[in-house]
């Protein structure tokens, strides 16, 4: 007996020792930015040659009955800065290889709101909640005059509707905040949500006053029974006093944590954390590992999520496209160190490339502001981009499949 203890020692120390290798192994890895096996860009409609020009592409996977899963997009038509067509709908049963022609989502077109006015419905985000098996799509309100955006905007404020799981979609509702401080807009489209194991969903969000002119940022914590959400809580409240202060939050979970990435309008982007999704730490500029902080201008972030790694997909200044407006191009993506919630400078890897002379012809160089980040299956996730030329305002429809080196162990669906 006292031999096989003595002989036991050492296996429980190979045990550990193997044990802390993986471990470091995996903290590598991930720090360097290995999990990320490859990016492959594909073209889903081509619309730099004239005809409609596709934007705002955002997709969800929805998980079929007899196995597997569709992605589901929503997407509309840009004709000018922020003047978009009604949202339209397409589907895809092969992973993205082929997609279904869009289709206009009922209760998302235009209205008339006065007689000179339309209202229509922008920035739909779809997100597939898995207690009720349906898909709930948010946006916003926008309002048109002569057939285009105007600054003087009437009151602003989030607008759903829900696809029910045979592929029916429901009447177009509100989303009701009844806050003063919100009285000139909140807006939560173009936003990461997050769809809690309960069913309830935390919602980013940015609003302000008809008395001012600079956005708070918060999160929205909501019920959603498969066919109202109403919003139960309300988180505390970031701002950035200039020009138009804080902006298109974006949330995720990673490990323990609740994190917001945030548009602002001082050159740079901002990051913030929460232990419950409601009580946000203050916000502070993205910076990279060495400390120096990002040039960012007014453009969103989103969050790429792995578990084993937690991405950031931006853009930035950089020296070929100091004369893009905002540096809305090229789209990159790096890792963020999960401690200290900077970038590690050495994983950055370019999305979509910058095409075209950014210093000396920049308006005929595509942007990728407004783009949009999903998991798809354990092993590829998306992100994907409508480009806009600001000379013409046509682009390509764009698909980038970022494929893993590990499988992505978070919840698919």
């Amino acid at each position: 007996m006292g031999y096989r203890k003595r002989e036991a020692a050492p296996f429980i120390i190979i045990v550990i020792v193997l044990f802390i290798l993986i471990r470091l192994e995996m903290t590598v890895t991930s720090k360097s930015g290995g999990i990320l096996r490859s990016i492959e860009i594909e073209t889903i409609h081509r619309g730099r040659d004239g005809g409609l020009t596709w934007f705002l592409p955002r997709i969800c996977m929805v998980p079929r009955a007899n196995g597997g899963s569709t992605a589901l997009m929503t997407l509309q038509t840009i004709a000018g800065s922020d003047y978009y067509g009604p949202v339209h709908w397409r589907e895809s049963q092969d992973l993205g290889r082929t997609w279904t022609p869009p289709l206009p989502v009922p209760g998302l077109g235009r209205r008339p709101f006065t007689a000179e006015i339309e209202e229509a419905v922008s920035d739909i985000m779809p997100l597939y909640h898995p207690k009720t098996g349906s898909v709930l799509a948010i946006g916003e309100i926008i309002y048109y005059r002569d057939g285009r955006y105007f600054p003087e905007q009437p009151p602003r404020f989030p607008v759903y509707i829900v696809r029910d799981a045979k592929g029916s979609w429901s009447e177009r509702k509100r989303l009701d905040w009844d806050d003063p401080r919100a009285n000139a807009i909140y807006a939560i489209g173009s936003s990461q949500s997050v769809i809690l194991d309960s069913g309830d969903v935390l919602i980013p969000v940015s609003f302000r006053s008809r008395d001012r002119d600079d956005f708070g940022v918060t999160s929205l914590l909501c019920s959603f029974d498969g066919r109202e959400l109403k919003v139960k809580r309300v988180g505390t409240t970031l701002q950035n006093r200039v020009k138009r202060g804080l902006l298109e939050p974006q949330l995720t979970v990673y490990g323990n944590r609740y994190l917001m990435t945030i548009r602002a309008e001082d050159g740079f982007g901002y990051v913030s954390t929460s232990d419950n999704g409601l009580d946000w730490s203050p916000a502070r500029q993205w910076s990279w590992d060495d400390g120096q902080p990002l040039a960012m201008s007014t453009t969103q972030q989103h969050w790429l999520t792995h578990s084993a790694g937690l991405f950031l997909s931006y853009t930035r200044k950089g020296v070929e496209n100091a004369n893009v407006m905002r540096w809305r191009a090229p789209l990159y993506l790096a890792e963020v160190d999960p401690v200290t919630l900077r970038l590690v400078r050495k994983t950055e890897r370019v999305v979509f490339p910058l095409i075209g002379d950014g210093i000396n012809d920049p308006t005929h160089v595509a942007h990728y502001g407004n783009f949009h980040v999903n998991n798809v299956n354990e092993r590829e996730s998306w992100i994907s981009a409508g480009e806009v030329i600001p000379a013409n305002f046509r682009g390509d429809l764009l698909l980038a499949r970022i494929r893993w080196s590990r499988p992505n162990r978070l919840r698919q669906f």
